[in-house]
């Protein structure tokens, strides 16, 4: 299919040039008024600090730009490219290059939008030992990619050109030695990956190998257990991990030692019912996705809810099922809103210096 339709646009570039020789007749059109921009929004916050929404994207086409004459020309003689966009995107995460990489079940694969040099690329792992469900990805210090793969059993590395690097968790006859994998997290300076079993209940920890050193954590509703453990992010040389069904974030240290939690099922405020992602700003804040209700909502480490903002909807700010979270360096803030099939992007002005800390 992509190869007929290319053949189709290099017919029309050539008709394109041709019809350039032909001189023009009659006056130039009028110019039309410039598109709307999207609606920009800022949430003023206590102490002067503010939340700004910045832009939302949702396919190859927002990062690729407007293109230049010939493309456009191209693009209405033989129609636009088929474009990749995403179908189910589930995880957010930057690298060192500012590169936004997305895992995407829906499609299979995973989404690498590269704004600054207007650049995207999709991967996938086909053949033998393929990539099913990529669900979680993180990155280490030398933007390999790693995501876990929820069918599979197994975690997928890629370096950071895109070329698949190796598999981890493969036994023999293709059986994953995870039941189900989801959060990853990198530590590169400890020399660590971190990896949620959903259904183990449990926290693996591997060497930068892939071999596994050890693990914590069972069933439970006490300090350190879990109840269908999900996302994994790094908080300094700790870990925060979304206890899904026991609506609660743990904060642990790199031996399964709980912290602080924050969280817990309700209806007040404060509470959270469907946890999906966490994050933590340069304040030491620490944001929770709630896909049910459509909202990300900031805490700080005492579990006091600070702010929240989103809603159920499609508008800029607006979230259908939730699911990802990504804060970088900078304080920007990513958010993979599946149900919308897109990624939007927020930026937080604290007024601290950067107390995070976080590691990739």
């Amino acid at each position: 299919m992509r190869t007929e339709r290319g053949k189709k646009r290099a017919i029309a570039l050539s008709l394109a040039t041709a019809c350039l020789l032909v001189p023009a007749v009659g006056a130039a059109p009028k110019a039309k008024n410039p598109p709307a921009l999207p609606p920009h929004w800022t949430l003023s916050l206590e102490g002067g600090r503010k939340l700004l929404w910045e832009q939302t994207f949702s396919s190859e086409k927002d990062v690729r730009g407007k293109g230049g004459f010939w493309t456009k020309l191209v693009d209405i003689i033989a129609g636009e490219p088929e474009y990749h966009t995403m179908q189910r995107p589930y995880s957010v995460v930057t690298d060192s290059r500012g590169r936004i990489i997305v895992s995407d079940p829906g499609a299979g694969g995973i989404h690498i939008f590269d704004f600054a040099l207007h650049k995207y690329k999709f991967l996938e792992r086909t053949g033998k030992n393929p990539m099913r469900m990529p669900q979680c990805v993180a990155v280490d210090a030398q933007d390999n990619i790693y995501a876990t793969d929820s069918l599979s059993g197994a975690i997928f590395v890629f370096e950071p050109s895109g070329k698949f690097q190796r598999a981890i968790g493969i036994l023999k006859g293709g059986e994953g030695f995870f039941k189900r994998p989801t959060g990853i997290a990198v530590d590169s300076a400890a020399q660590r990956i971190y990896v949620t079993d959903t259904l183990r209940d449990k926290v693996f920890t591997l060497d930068m190998q892939g071999d596994v050193l050890g693990s914590f954590g069972k069933e439970g509703m006490g300090d350190g257990e879990f109840n269908l453990p999900t996302e994994l992010r790094m908080a300094g040389s700790n870990l925060m991990v979304v206890d899904a069904m026991n609506f609660r974030v743990q904060v642990l240290d790199p031996s399964g030692v709980m912290q602080y939690s924050i969280g817990k099922l309700g209806d007040e405020a404060g509470a959270v019912f469907r946890p999906k992602a966490i994050g933590m700003d340069s304040e030491g804040h620490l944001y929770i996705v709630d896909a049910e209700w459509g909202v990300v909502q900031v805490f700080d480490r005492q579990g006091q809810l600070l702010y929240y903002f989103g809603a159920k909807g499609t508008f800029a700010g607006q979230f259908q099922l939730p699911t990802g979270l990504f804060i970088d360096k900078a304080d920007r803030i990513y958010v993979a809103d599946s149900f919308n099939q897109r990624v939007q992007v927020f930026h937080y002005f604290g007024l601290s210096e950067p107390t995070r800390g976080a590691k990739q």
